[in-house]
Protein backbone atom coordinates (compact mmCIF):
# COMPACT_ATOMS: atom_id res chain seq x y z
CA UNK A 1 0.00 0.00 0.00
CA UNK A 2 1.09 3.70 -0.50
CA UNK A 3 0.99 6.21 1.98
CA UNK A 4 1.78 10.05 0.31
CA UNK A 5 3.89 12.50 2.78
CA UNK A 6 5.38 15.66 1.28
CA UNK A 7 4.09 14.43 -2.31
CA UNK A 8 6.59 11.11 -2.23
CA UNK A 9 5.03 7.35 -1.51
CA UNK A 10 5.86 5.47 1.17
CA UNK A 11 5.26 2.06 0.96
CA UNK A 12 3.80 -0.24 3.87
CA UNK A 13 2.00 -3.69 4.16
CA UNK A 14 -0.26 -4.40 6.66
CA UNK A 15 -1.97 -7.73 8.30
CA UNK A 16 -4.75 -8.58 10.97
CA UNK A 17 -6.67 -6.08 13.27
CA UNK A 18 -6.91 -4.76 16.70
CA UNK A 19 -4.44 -2.43 18.18
CA UNK A 20 -1.60 -1.36 16.20
CA UNK A 21 2.35 -2.39 15.88
CA UNK A 22 4.93 -1.61 13.62
CA UNK A 23 8.34 -2.61 12.28
CA UNK A 24 10.86 -0.46 11.91
CA UNK A 25 13.99 -1.35 9.82
CA UNK A 26 17.54 -0.53 9.71
CA UNK A 27 19.53 1.21 7.69
CA UNK A 28 20.13 -0.59 3.81
CA UNK A 29 17.17 -2.47 4.76
CA UNK A 30 13.16 -2.81 4.29
CA UNK A 31 10.41 -4.11 5.73
CA UNK A 32 10.69 -7.24 4.30
CA UNK A 33 13.47 -8.00 6.66
CA UNK A 34 11.02 -9.24 9.60
CA UNK A 35 8.78 -11.04 7.14
CA UNK A 36 9.01 -14.09 9.07
CA UNK A 37 7.96 -12.41 12.33
CA UNK A 38 4.29 -10.67 11.12
CA UNK A 39 2.27 -13.90 11.10
CA UNK A 40 3.80 -13.95 15.35
CA UNK A 41 1.62 -10.74 16.34
CA UNK A 42 -1.20 -10.61 13.20
CA UNK A 43 -3.60 -13.00 14.88
CA UNK A 44 -3.70 -10.69 17.92
CA UNK A 45 -2.59 -7.16 16.61
CA UNK A 46 -2.78 -4.87 13.51
CA UNK A 47 0.36 -4.98 11.76
CA UNK A 48 2.33 -2.79 9.60
CA UNK A 49 6.07 -2.52 8.08
CA UNK A 50 6.75 0.35 6.15
CA UNK A 51 9.44 1.17 4.12
CA UNK A 52 11.28 4.68 5.63
CA UNK A 53 11.80 6.79 2.80
CA UNK A 54 15.22 6.19 0.41
CA UNK A 55 14.56 2.61 1.26
CA UNK A 56 12.83 -0.30 -0.64
CA UNK A 57 9.65 0.96 -2.59
CA UNK A 58 9.66 4.28 -1.25
CA UNK A 59 10.79 7.33 -2.65
CA UNK A 60 14.05 9.33 -1.38
CA UNK A 61 13.42 12.51 1.05
CA UNK A 62 13.52 15.81 -1.24
CA UNK A 63 16.11 17.26 1.72
CA UNK A 64 18.65 15.98 3.97
CA UNK A 65 16.88 14.85 6.70
CA UNK A 66 18.02 13.77 10.15
CA UNK A 67 15.86 11.57 13.02
CA UNK A 68 13.83 14.61 13.77
CA UNK A 69 12.15 14.25 9.95
CA UNK A 70 11.82 10.75 10.24
CA UNK A 71 10.41 11.05 12.96
CA UNK A 72 8.18 13.06 11.93
CA UNK A 73 6.96 11.49 8.71
CA UNK A 74 6.52 8.27 11.57
CA UNK A 75 4.04 10.77 13.61
CA UNK A 76 2.25 11.82 10.58
CA UNK A 77 1.85 8.05 9.06
CA UNK A 78 0.69 7.11 12.46
CA UNK A 79 -1.97 10.37 12.82
CA UNK A 80 -3.48 9.86 8.83
CA UNK A 81 -4.18 5.99 9.80
CA UNK A 82 -5.53 6.61 13.19
CA UNK A 83 -3.04 4.39 14.92
CA UNK A 84 -3.18 5.60 18.59
CA UNK A 85 -0.49 4.36 20.75
CA UNK A 86 1.05 2.41 18.57
CA UNK A 87 3.66 0.09 19.60
CA UNK A 88 7.15 -0.36 17.73
CA UNK A 89 9.20 -3.16 16.92
CA UNK A 90 12.58 -1.60 15.39
CA UNK A 91 16.01 -2.60 14.66
CA UNK A 92 19.22 -0.27 13.85
CA UNK A 93 18.40 2.50 12.68
CA UNK A 94 14.42 2.26 13.20
CA UNK A 95 15.45 2.15 17.00
CA UNK A 96 16.64 5.62 16.71
CA UNK A 97 13.24 6.54 15.40
CA UNK A 98 11.64 4.96 17.55
CA UNK A 99 13.50 6.47 20.70
CA UNK A 100 12.77 9.58 19.20
CA UNK A 101 9.18 9.17 18.64
CA UNK A 102 8.27 7.18 22.40
CA UNK A 103 10.14 10.18 24.15
CA UNK A 104 7.21 12.48 22.97
CA UNK A 105 4.29 10.50 22.33
CA UNK A 106 2.09 8.04 23.72
CA UNK A 107 3.40 4.77 22.74
CA UNK A 108 2.06 1.05 24.21
CA UNK A 109 5.57 -1.02 23.84
CA UNK A 110 8.69 -0.60 22.54
CA UNK A 111 11.28 -3.11 21.66
CA UNK A 112 14.35 -1.94 20.22
CA UNK A 113 17.07 -4.72 18.74
CA UNK A 114 20.31 -4.06 18.14
CA UNK A 115 19.44 -0.37 17.74
CA UNK A 116 21.08 2.64 16.98
CA UNK A 117 21.10 5.61 19.06
CA UNK A 118 23.69 6.59 21.28
CA UNK A 119 26.49 8.21 19.46
CA UNK A 120 28.92 5.75 17.73
CA UNK A 121 33.05 5.55 17.94
CA UNK A 122 33.70 3.76 14.83
CA UNK A 123 34.02 5.58 11.02
CA UNK A 124 30.80 5.77 8.91
CA UNK A 125 32.13 3.61 6.15
CA UNK A 126 32.31 0.52 9.23
CA UNK A 127 28.91 1.04 9.85
CA UNK A 128 27.26 1.06 6.37
CA UNK A 129 29.42 -1.92 5.94
CA UNK A 130 27.99 -3.76 8.98
CA UNK A 131 24.18 -2.20 8.77
CA UNK A 132 24.14 -3.22 4.97
CA UNK A 133 26.15 -7.09 4.35
CA UNK A 134 23.28 -9.20 6.69
CA UNK A 135 20.28 -7.30 5.68
CA UNK A 136 21.36 -7.84 1.69
CA UNK A 137 22.58 -11.36 2.79
CA UNK A 138 19.10 -11.88 4.39
CA UNK A 139 16.90 -10.96 1.50
CA UNK A 140 19.07 -12.56 -1.44
CA UNK A 141 19.31 -16.01 0.08
CA UNK A 142 16.22 -15.98 2.72
CA UNK A 143 13.67 -14.18 0.50
CA UNK A 144 14.59 -14.83 -2.92
CA UNK A 145 16.90 -17.85 -2.33
CA UNK A 146 19.30 -16.92 -4.93
CA UNK A 147 22.90 -17.96 -3.79
CA UNK A 148 23.73 -17.56 -7.33
CA UNK A 149 23.09 -13.23 -6.65
CA UNK A 150 24.60 -13.02 -2.92
CA UNK A 151 27.87 -14.63 -4.10
CA UNK A 152 27.81 -11.75 -6.77
CA UNK A 153 26.95 -9.79 -3.98
CA UNK A 154 30.04 -10.94 -1.77
CA UNK A 155 32.39 -10.63 -4.50
CA UNK A 156 31.73 -6.80 -4.58
CA UNK A 157 31.07 -6.12 -0.89
CA UNK A 158 34.91 -4.78 -0.96
CA UNK A 159 33.07 -1.77 -2.59
CA UNK A 160 31.06 0.26 0.78
CA UNK A 161 27.32 0.81 0.04
CA UNK A 162 28.01 4.35 0.95
CA UNK A 163 29.64 4.82 -2.10
CA UNK A 164 26.47 3.26 -4.68
CA UNK A 165 24.00 4.96 -2.39
CA UNK A 166 22.89 8.30 -3.86
CA UNK A 167 24.41 12.04 -2.60
CA UNK A 168 21.36 12.75 -0.77
CA UNK A 169 21.29 9.32 1.26
CA UNK A 170 24.97 9.56 1.80
CA UNK A 171 24.04 13.02 3.38
CA UNK A 172 21.44 11.87 5.21
CA UNK A 173 23.64 8.97 6.77
CA UNK A 174 26.16 11.02 7.20
CA UNK A 175 23.90 13.60 9.43
CA UNK A 176 21.62 10.37 10.84
CA UNK A 177 24.93 8.28 12.52
CA UNK A 178 25.96 11.01 14.67
CA UNK A 179 23.02 11.90 16.33
CA UNK A 180 22.95 10.91 20.28
CA UNK A 181 19.32 9.97 21.99
CA UNK A 182 20.85 9.31 25.37
CA UNK A 183 19.35 12.52 25.91
CA UNK A 184 15.66 11.76 25.31
CA UNK A 185 15.59 7.71 26.50
CA UNK A 186 14.61 8.75 30.17
CA UNK A 187 11.68 10.56 28.64
CA UNK A 188 10.23 7.09 27.29
CA UNK A 189 7.08 5.94 29.59
CA UNK A 190 6.47 2.46 27.52
CA UNK A 191 7.38 -0.50 28.16
CA UNK A 192 10.65 -1.93 27.27
CA UNK A 193 12.32 -4.30 25.97
CA UNK A 194 15.71 -4.28 24.59
CA UNK A 195 16.84 -7.22 22.38
CA UNK A 196 20.74 -7.27 21.25
CA UNK A 197 23.62 -9.71 20.11
CA UNK A 198 26.37 -10.04 22.60
CA UNK A 199 28.74 -9.81 19.60
CA UNK A 200 27.39 -6.77 18.20
CA UNK A 201 30.15 -4.73 16.36
CA UNK A 202 27.92 -1.68 15.40
CA UNK A 203 25.48 -1.08 18.38
CA UNK A 204 27.32 -3.16 20.89
CA UNK A 205 26.21 -4.73 24.08
CA UNK A 206 27.60 -1.68 25.90
CA UNK A 207 24.95 0.26 24.40
CA UNK A 208 21.89 -1.93 25.32
CA UNK A 209 23.29 -1.75 28.55
CA UNK A 210 23.29 2.11 28.68
CA UNK A 211 20.01 2.12 26.98
CA UNK A 212 18.48 -0.24 29.94
CA UNK A 213 19.94 2.11 32.64
CA UNK A 214 18.92 5.06 30.86
CA UNK A 215 14.65 4.06 29.71
CA UNK A 216 12.63 3.55 33.07
CA UNK A 217 11.17 0.71 32.06
CA UNK A 218 13.63 -1.34 30.08
CA UNK A 219 14.56 -5.16 30.30
CA UNK A 220 17.57 -6.37 28.16
CA UNK A 221 17.54 -9.99 26.54
CA UNK A 222 20.97 -11.02 25.52
CA UNK A 223 21.13 -13.36 22.39
CA UNK A 224 25.08 -15.37 23.05
CA UNK A 225 27.20 -14.76 20.30
CA UNK A 226 24.41 -12.77 18.46
CA UNK A 227 25.56 -10.36 16.04
CA UNK A 228 24.04 -7.09 14.61
CA UNK A 229 21.21 -8.70 13.51
CA UNK A 230 20.52 -10.89 16.09
CA UNK A 231 16.70 -11.59 15.36
CA UNK A 232 17.93 -13.32 12.24
CA UNK A 233 20.57 -14.97 14.30
CA UNK A 234 18.34 -16.64 16.39
CA UNK A 235 14.70 -16.17 14.98
CA UNK A 236 13.22 -18.99 16.96
CA UNK A 237 14.12 -17.27 20.72
CA UNK A 238 12.67 -13.90 19.00
CA UNK A 239 9.27 -14.96 18.20
CA UNK A 240 8.88 -16.58 21.66
CA UNK A 241 10.01 -13.16 23.61
CA UNK A 242 7.88 -11.34 21.30
CA UNK A 243 5.24 -13.28 22.04
CA UNK A 244 5.68 -13.30 25.70
CA UNK A 245 6.81 -9.44 25.64
CA UNK A 246 3.20 -8.92 23.52
CA UNK A 247 1.18 -11.29 25.32
CA UNK A 248 0.16 -13.43 22.48
CA UNK A 249 -1.04 -17.02 23.16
Amino acid sequence: MEYIYKGKKVFYEEFGEGAPVLFLHGWGCDHSIFKSFFADLSGDYHVLALDFPGFGESEEPDDVWGVEEYTQMLEAFCKDLNLASPSFIAHSFGGRVSILYASRADVSRLVLVDAAGVKPKRSLGYYVKVYSYKCVKFLLLKVLHSQKLFDAYRGNAGSSDYQKASPRMKAILSKVVNEDLCDRMPLIKAPTLLFWGTNDTATPLSDAKKMEKLIPDAGLVEVQGGSHFSFLDAPGMFSSVLKSFFKVK
